[in-house]
Order: structure tokens, then C-alpha cells, then sequence
């Protein structure tokens, strides 16, 4: 939990194809929901649950089902130094990817001329990788317009890569960011599909019993900050 936040606030992802499930489970444990517009929910106890779907709009009110297929079309964008993977999705399945290596140098401790010969190398290496995964990205897409974006890895790269002018359809769509991933690989890839598709909520429960401490819930995945 972060300094300054309530105590008991948990965060977490559940999966689109659960949530329903979860709503339902919400409810059994801590009373009949109010609802306000189907992302806040506010049980009999007290609990209060803010679900945050990868698109929201005022359509999800009526379904939370919805959530599950939506958006079909999904673009993956995973980049550090020394890898990336990327990839585009229809629903749940990987349609096209590409996955690779690309050398890049760590940094180094020494000075003077060979450190800005170092510098120099490194940066260029940086570069090569941004221009490879850039040019990755437009063959899987394929000339295909996805609906949303997930990305991931090393954030200035990320950002790198679709400031690419090719890539800038990319940009405008609705992204959800998972910064926390390991090096980009096949199975990585399939993960970010997994958590970029999944609804994330805040909870802040009375748990039953009489006791205060919350606990968590099958199928829930810690979201990390």
C-alpha cells in the first residue's frame, strides 16, 4: 500500500471472462451492491469495489459481460534492452508476433573519453533496437487497425518506438500499461494479453465475521504499482 492511501485498500486484476463471477461473489460475501455505473459498487456492509474495464464506456452499465470480448483487436508492445516481443490479438488469441534479441550495453562506471565512447556505442545500440522493433510492430499489424494498445518493458523505449510516425495510429488508442513485466518473451507476450484484457479493481472491504482485515480471492491477481 502507498503512503497516503486507506488502510485495507487492496489492488488487483481479474480476469474479463471472470468478472461477472466476481461481481456475484462480491455480493455474496458483503450484501446486495449498489451500482453506479456499473464501476463503483458499494455493498450492504459498507465494502466498496471500483472496477476499471482495458475500455470503458456507458454500454458497460447494462454488461458487465461485455467486458470479456471487448476490445476484439489488440496490439502488444513489450520492449527493454536486450529484447522485445510484440504481437496482435483478436479476443484472446495471438493472431501475429514476433519475438527477438537485440544487444544492448549496461552502463558503466568509467570516465572521461571512454565513457563517451561508451555513451556513444550505447546509445546507437538503443537506437537500432528501437528502429528493429519498430519496423516488427508495423509488419505484425500488418496494415490492420487494432482497437487498444498494451505495452510494456523499459518506458523510454516504449515511448521511442511509437513515436515512430508509422506507429502513430497507435497512440490514440486506449492503452493499459504493464511496466512490471519480465523480458519480453513468447510466454510474456501471452501474459500481457492475458492481464491487459482484465478488468482492475480497487477494494476496500469488511471482510465477514466481525473481522476488518481483508483477504483476497481466488482468481485475483496482485496489481502491481
Amino acid at each position: 500500500m502507498a503512503a497516503g492511501e486507506p488502510a485495507g485498500l487492496r489492488r488487483f486484476e481479474v480476469a474479463a471472462a471472470r468478472v461477472e463471477r466476481w461481481v456475484a461473489g462480491f455480493e455474496e460475501r458483503h450484501g446486495p451492491a449498489r451500482r453506479s455505473g456499473a464501476l463503483v459498487l458499494t455493498a450492504a456492509d459498507g465494502s466498496v469495489a471500483r472496477l476499471t474495464p482495458f475500455v470503458a464506456n456507458d454500454r458497460y452499465a447494462v454488461s458487465l459481460a461485455s467486458w470479456a470480448a471487448h476490445p476484439p483487436s489488440v496490439a502488444l508492445l513489450l520492449v527493454r534492452r536486450g529484447g522485445y516481443a510484440v504481437g496482435l490479438a483478436d479476443r484472446d488469441a495471438l493472431v501475429a508476433h514476433k519475438v527477438g534479441t537485440r544487444y544492448v550495453q549496461s552502463r558503466t562506471a568509467a570516465g572521461g573519453w571512454s565513457q563517451q565512447r561508451f555513451a556513444r556505442r550505447r546509445a546507437n545500440q538503443a537506437d537500432a533496437l528501437v528502429d528493429a522493433v519498430s519496423g516488427h510492430m508495423l509488419a505484425v499489424l500488418g496494415g490492420k487497425r487494432p482497437q487498444a494498445l498494451v505495452v510494456g518493458g523499459d518506458r523510454g523505449l516504449v515511448a521511442e518506438v511509437l513515436a515512430d510516425p508509422r506507429l502513430a495510429r497507435l497512440t490514440a488508442l486506449p492503452r493499459r500499461e504493464l511496466f512490471d513485466l519480465r523480458d519480453p518473451r513468447r510466454s510474456v507476450l501471452a501474459d500481457a494479453l492475458v492481464r491487459g484484457r482484465s478488468v482492475r479493481v480497487e477494494l476496500r472491504e469488511t471482510a465477514p465475521h466481525g473481522t476488518s482485515e481483508p483477504y483476497p480471492w481466488p482468481g485475483e491477481r496482485p496489481q502491481p504499482r
